[in-house]
């Protein structure tokens, strides 16, 4: 097949693919093989890229895999890292990252790569990999996780949904009830729910996630065991140069949610109990969830306050400290797995499609705003 063809099937594939992710898909695989990608890298790159990833494990998805998207395979972790190298891109530790972005730019961007929550698959799948690639990267754990204590509560809801038969449950105030026989049932519910158990204060979600659970007749009480690494586990990995632990609070709590004193205290703990258990200063954090709703100003300079080197978001974008914020609020590119592509990954690290995605987000305020400007001592709005 030639290369016009085989852009022209993978843009058609990802098309039909469906829905808004079908869509950004066919985007990626226009701006790559139109080269457009390319040509914009020099002005919207910026500095580098951090990648963030959670799973690692060849496992394959399922009929009902809500959480698939947290997971990546070894190969495409492979093609991920080789692809940054043939984009030019040096593969940093964020030690070295955080020393390039305090000197002038010398034209030669970054990666790192950095993997949230500690699975015990990056230890199994990916550490080899990285090691064999000679490929510096970081792994943040909430400590509490690490004990074999944390709720992975989004794993817990996903497994519940897949042993019932029937969900009935009521979510701030607005009663759910759906049959979840059969997996396209599951996969309704879990996306029905998802988003208002997000919404509520989290203690309060993963109250309401547990009575889901205790329902279906789900016991959860061992899964951190046997997905996180312990602290021996996490210690062999630290012990190789290639590797960086950082912190993630102790409980994986959105902190903009909480008040603060106790966002204060849940970072501070954490770093410390890292720095305890592995002999070492911890210098980076990671903000659990690191959305806009997770995060904000506030939690930013407490993580400065702290002496953290970076505290990383997962705010979509490539590096660039004038437009995307400091030091203490770094965006992140998702390596997940709705996106195992190489392709994806190259026009990620040209940052084209997150400036893009800027511009056409301030000219619709623009519009917006035009929109509803006094006009002759009255209020014209949108759809007037």
């Amino acid at each position: 097949m030639s290369l016009v063809g085989a852009s022209s099937f993978a843009f058609a594939r990802d098309w039909v693919s469906g829905g808004k992710r079908g869509v950004l898909k066919a985007t990626l695989s226009l701006l790559h093989y139109s080269g457009l990608a390319r040509r914009l890298a020099p002005s919207t790159r910026g500095r580098g890229a951090i990648f963030t990833l959670h799973s690692v494990s060849p496992e394959a998805p399922g009929a009902f895999d809500p959480n698939g998207i947290l997971r990546v395979t070894p190969a495409f972790l492979e093609a991920a890292i080789l692809a940054a190298r043939k984009a030019g891109y040096d593969i940093v530790s964020l030690d070295e990252a955080v020393r390039r972005l305090s000197r002038p730019d010398d034209g030669k961007p970054f990666a790192c790569f950095t993997l949230d929550d500690g699975y015990r698959d990056n230890l199994t799948y990916a550490y080899p990999l990285f090691k064999r690639l000679e490929v510096p990267f970081a792994i943040y754990v909430p400590t509490a996780y690490a004990d074999g204590q944390g709720d992975l509560w989004w794993l817990v809801l996903e497994a519940a949904i897949r042993k019932a038969v029937r969900l009935d449950v009521v979510i701030g105030g607005q009663r759910v009830a759906m049959a979840t026989e059969t997996p396209a049932q599951k996969r309704a519910a879990f996306s029905q729910v998802y988003w208002p158990l997000r919404s509520l204060p989290e203690r309060e979600m993963r109250a309401a996630i547990q009575k889901i659970a205790q329902e279906a007749g789900y016991d959860s009480s061992r899964l951190c065991r046997d997905l996180i690494m312990t602290w021996d586990e996490i210690r062999s990995l630290a012990a190789d140069p290639l590797v960086t632990i950082g912190a993630h609070t102790v409980d994986h709590l959105a902190i903009a949610k909480l008040p603060a004193d106790e966002a204060r205290r849940e970072i501070a703990a954490s770093v410390e109990r890292i720095e305890a258990e592995l002999g070492r200063p911890c210098r980076h954090f990671s903000f659990p969830y690191g959305d806009a709703s997770a995060v904000g100003p506030r939690d930013e300079e407490i993580a400065r306050g702290l002496g953290l080197a970076t505290a990383v978001t997962t705010r979509k974008d490539v590096i660039d400290l004038q437009e995307t914020g400091g030091l203490w609020n770094l965006p992140r590119i998702s390596l997940n797995g709705d996106y195992q592509k190489a392709r994806y990954v190259e026009v990620f690290l040209t940052g084209a499609p997150f400036r893009m995605t800027r511009v056409a987000r301030q000219a619709l305020g623009a519009l917006r705003g035009r929109r509803s400007a006094p006009l002759g001592g009255a209020q014209v709005k949108a759809g007037a």
